[in-house]
């Protein structure tokens, strides 16, 4: 005998009556067909509310402020390695001069034409860095613009005074192309003294660690370093060693504009425009007279020196200054090996 066994009702078909397979009792049926339609939500605001706008404002501002200073440091960076190579450069085209010459140029040429004796201040005026022009890759501006048998103050080189040369300027330094030399120095020569206008420079030869007015108070005017009044050096007398000794050095246009030109007779400051000492450290304002004859830079951490081997250092503003003064002498016999262990 069986037993009848009964089965819960079931409905197909789908929520909106059409027929389907998929089976739904009678209470899922009623319980969908009581559900209300899904409307999509069109009443919601659109865009930002102004909190909303502010913060991410703030939250751009946050990320310029310091994402900046990485940028200015990494474009500092670039600048200062290309002022590096600067120097380089010119430490090739001191030693190809010295091949060629067998010795490098004085630092400037000077002399009273009334006499004929050296003075500081005299004529021609030309500096070294004018006479290795045709070693840096400037054989052009040396053969048509720089006349050396004349003084630079000839009307023939007013061209070549105010001629930039991009090897002799510092990316880091923005100041002008240009500088008015004015007086202030001892004149020799024909008439007066005419203000000069002259191609700026951040790049001096080193005069060594003397102070320029005592040392040139005579009519030699030879300092301890490595360029000076009409007499180059030959390699051999720097015998304090070519790594131990600076010879080139910066100089920014902050104080005193410097020029790879040469010295103008009259002008104020004139020698110290193409020569430095070393008689304090870099960037250093102890004395206000002395910033004039100093080296500095903008680089905010040194400056950077040409040693006679060719090598280029970054020396630091917190230089000890017996160290330092050491370094920018050729033949003191001074020990200067700390300076490379530190490095």
């Amino acid at each position: 005998m069986f037993t009848h066994v009964r089965r819960p009702a079931t409905v197909r078909g789908s929520i909106g009556g059409a027929k389907g397979t998929v089976p739904f009792s009678r209470r899922e049926r009623q319980s969908a067909q009581r559900r209300p339609p899904r409307r999509e939500n069109w009443d919601s605001p659109l865009g930002f509310t102004l909190v909303e706008l502010l913060v991410v404002i703030a939250i751009i501002g946050i990320l310029i402020a310091l994402l900046l200073p990485a940028v200015q440091a990494a474009r500092e960076a670039a600048r200062r390695v290309s002022c590096a190579n600067n120097l380089r450069q010119i430490g090739i085209g001191l030693h190809l001069y010295h091949d060629s010459r067998r010795q490098w140029p004085a630092g400037w040429q000077g002399y009273d034409p009334a006499t004929g004796k050296p003075h500081w201040f005299g004529l021609p005026g030309w500096a070294w860095s004018a006479a290795i022009l045709p070693y840096m890759e400037q054989g052009d501006v040396s053969r048509t613009l720089v006349h050396f048998d004349l003084p630079m103050t000839d009307p023939a080189n007013a061209a070549a005074r105010v001629t930039a040369i991009a090897s002799y300027r510092c990316p880091s330094d923005t100041g002008p192309k240009t500088f008015v030399m004015e007086g202030g120095g001892p004149y020799v020569g024909s008439g007066g003294f005419t203000p000069t206008e002259l191609a700026t420079s951040n790049y001096l030869g080193v005069f060594g660690s003397d102070e320029m007015h005592q040392v040139c108070s005579t009519t030699q005017c030879v300092g301890n370093g490595a360029f000076f009044l009409n007499r180059g050096l030959r390699l051999g007398e720097i015998t304090d060693g070519l790594s131990h000794t600076f010879v080139v050095g910066e100089r920014s246009s902050k104080w005193a504009p410097s020029t790879w030109v040469g010295v103008l007779s009259g002008g104020e400051c004139a020698p110290g425009r193409v020569t430095g000492e070393a008689t304090y450290p870099p960037n250093s304002e102890h004395e206000v007279e002395a910033v004039d004859h100093n080296f500095s830079s903008y680089h905010p951490t040194g400056t950077h020196f040409l040693a006679a081997d060719g090598a280029v250092h970054l020396i630091s503003n917190d230089i000890d200054t017996e160290l330092y003064q050491a370094l920018c002498t050729r033949s003191g016999g001074e020990p200067v090996d700390r300076f490379f262990a530190d490095r």
